[in-house]
């Protein structure tokens, strides 16, 4: 019985052959070696020994458990000793002290041989032990820094997840601790960086380093690929393209300038930016790049149209009311799963509480029109003042926001790109859309094959430079423009359907014949 052995790794051994031992333990500290158990094993191979390594309770680590002087043992994880040698009953046994990852918790090393322990011997164990507990601290180590990559991910995303729910107050409290003057802005920007799942980790640590941990980087929660960033102004965006710019399969969207508390807005606006991205050379777009039909409204028609629209839900409390309006949204521009993926929430209380807006509206989100509609109700209140309107304002229909020259002129355009393919693409997107979205409807009422619907659907989304299946922002934009063209009926809002007189004389001199219904 003795202390433990000199513990200069680097101590030659007594005969030749220590250098090749030494060089293919030092081996098992590459990255692709560092493993107890493989370490436990090596030594039992090399001793040609039982070894097993196990915790101050017993419990084994590595390796068979074999019988041990329990005495000893304790003597060894309770500090008394170092090391320890017993020999009986044809057998050698060595016994090491091991300081484990826990806070004092040491481990006994336990090597068991038939044969006696030589110099060569005795030094493979010894320098073994110092093996195991630098790659154990070395794997303490990492594991905190894991845990606290992942303790600030998780912060970075419930902060994202109050802005989402306009609790601005909430959300500068929690980030204050970590990123003092993050959040000390009244507008923001966001951004959202596309590559593939495999790659979102390193760019989303570039995204870091390129906004000089100035934004709020966070991993979508819905998609795998994406990651979103908010950034207090624009001076990121220069960076965040120059690092798409290097990233070949990454793609960026961008929002307009929004206010804190409209961060769900903003993020609308960069996941339909970056479906335009997709199309271009740059793979970089901006919310504002494109026109968009809500801009070519009289605005103060659709300034009346949306506080009539969304007058029922003024009556709730100011926190509820937001919570309902930023769940909505996200739910309007993707499935309740994504959507509860981002807020935090389960997909059953996204259905609920857009089910309780479908409630005080009046209305049905089934129908792609609706959703349409309401989706622009959306959008357009972020932009408007907070006084209310005149008593002498008189209530806006919603079709008179579909009379004006200017977005007529871009709806005849927007949907005239259709016009240069063979196939009747406008027909089938049109019924597509009137039937809810559901191509097996729209199929039965054009007699062709479901399939078929998918593929026009499919490829009228490059034409149009928008993303079709996938629902939301791009969506929305085409089915107003079917109903600026008087190619659908006005949608079912307040319980009051408005059909447009227009619809059937373009659909005459069209030469449509078939009669959409709503989904």
């Amino acid at each position: 019985m003795g202390g433990r052995d000199d513990e200069n790794l680097h101590t030659e051994a007594a005969d030749g052959a220590g250098s090749t031992w030494a060089q293919a333990l030092l081996d098992h500290l590459r990255p692709t070696g560092r493993d107890v158990g493989r370490i436990v094993d090596w030594l039992a191979k090399t001793l040609d020994a039982t070894v097993s390594l196990r915790d101050d309770e017993g419990a084994s680590l590595a390796g068979p458990l074999t019988p041990l002087d329990e005495a000893l043992a304790a003597d060894i994880t309770g500090g008394r000793l170092a090391s320890a040698a017993w020999e009986g009953d044809g057998r050698f046994v060595r016994l090491m002290r091991v300081e484990l990852t826990r806070p004092g918790s040491v481990g006994v090393l336990a090597v068991t041989r038939t044969s006696s322990f030589d110099r060569r011997a005795s030094d493979v164990v010894t320098h073994t032990v110092g093996v195991l507990e630098l790659l154990l601290r070395a794997q303490q180590t990492a594991a905190t820094g894991h845990r606290l990559a992942r303790a600030t991910a998780d912060l970075r995303l419930a902060i994202l997840q109050l802005l989402m729910v306009e609790d601005t107050i909430a959300a500068r409290r929690v980030a204050a601790g970590l990123w003092p003057g993050l959040l000390d802005t009244d507008t923001a920007c966001v951004y959202v960086v596309e590559v593939s799942p495999e790659e979102r980790d390193r760019l989303a640590a570039a995204c870091v380093a390129a906004t000089r941990d100035e934004a709020l980087v966070v991993r979508c929660p819905a998609l795998d690929g994406h990651v979103i960033v908010v950034v207090p102004d624009d001076s990121a965006g220069s960076a965040l393209r120059a690092l798409c710019d290097r990233n070949p399969g990454a793609f960026l969207g961008g929002s307009s300038r929004q206010s804190l508390a409209h961060t769900a807005t903003a993020y609308g606006q960069a996941v339909s930016a970056l479906a335009v991205a997709r199309f271009r050379p740059d793979k970089t777009a901006v919310y504002a790049e494109r026109t968009h039909p809500e801009r070519l409204m009289d605005p103060e028609v659709l300034r009346t149209w949306t506080t009539r629209l969304l007058r029922p839900l003024d009556t709730l409390p100011h926190h509820t009311r937001a919570e309902l309006l930023a769940t909505t949204r996200l739910g309007l521009e993707f499935t309740a799963v994504n959507a509860a993926k981002v807020l935090g929430v389960s997909r059953n209380t996204v259905r609920a509480r857009m089910e309780r807006v479908e409630n005080l509206l009046r209305t049905d989100f089934s129908d792609l029109t609706v959703r349409a509609a309401v989706h622009l109700a959306l959008n357009a209140q972020v932009g408007i003042a907070q006084e209310p309107i005149g008593a002498a304002a008189a209530p806006s229909r919603f079709g008179e926001l579909l009379t004006g020259p200017a977005l007529l002129a871009w709806a005849q355009d927007l949907l005239a790109r259709l016009d240069t393919d063979g196939r009747d693409l406008r027909g089938t997107l049109r019924a597509w859309i009137a039937a809810g979205g559901n191509a097996e409807r729209a199929a039965q009422r054009l007699s062709v094959h479901a399939q078929t619907v998918r593929e026009h659907v499919r490829s009228a989304e490059p034409v149009l430079e928008r993303q079709l299946l996938a629902g939301g922002s791009d969506l929305y934009e085409v089915v107003l423009a079917h109903l600026a063209a008087g190619d659908l009926d006005q949608p079912d809002l307040h319980g009051h359907p408005q059909r447009d007189s227009r619809q059937d004389s373009h659909r005459a001199e069209s030469g449509h014949p078939d009669s959409p219904v709503h989904g």
